[in-house]
């Protein structure tokens, strides 16, 4: 009988050892399940707060953008009277620094319209075409 008890406490504590080195191990995988689902929660919400913020900085860098090149295109009016410039007139002219923007946040080209002495700077904006509701124009 002593033999049995002790077998049977030998393998009690083999037992206990085995499971204390499983828990030290690693993680199971409902552990890592949800370690997974918190991040993708916090991933969703960072997105759901940043992507419409990124795109009104777009929209106010195509407006300072646009009005950049409007007064580059005011200044170049008053010296070539009677045309109306490119972006491109505005570069090679020096009255565009190269540093600045020549395209909008969205890499479409600004298009200068003049009547008279009025200038207008226009992008297509997100949706990359001219006339809808979306335009950046100054």
């Amino acid at each position: 009988m002593k033999k049995q008890q002790q077998d049977g406490m030998k393998r009690t504590r083999r037992l206990a050892r085995r499971m204390a080195r499983r828990a030290v191990e690693g993680m199971t995988l409902v552990e890592i399940m949800v370690v997974v689902i918190i991040m993708a929660l916090i991933a969703t919400a960072v997105g759901v707060a940043v992507l419409p913020a990124i795109g009104k900085a777009r929209k106010k860098q195509a407006l300072s953008d646009a009005a950049a090149i409007n007064s580059a295109a005011t200044m170049w009016i008053s010296e070539h009277a009677g045309e109306c410039p490119t972006v491109a007139n505005l570069l090679e002219d020096g009255q565009l620094d190269h540093s600045k923007n020549s395209k909008d946040p969205w890499e479409n080209d600004f298009v200068i319209e003049c009547d008279g002495d009025s200038v207008s700077t226009k992008s297509g904006g997100p949706d990359k075409q001219m006339g809808t509701e979306d335009d950046i124009s100054i």
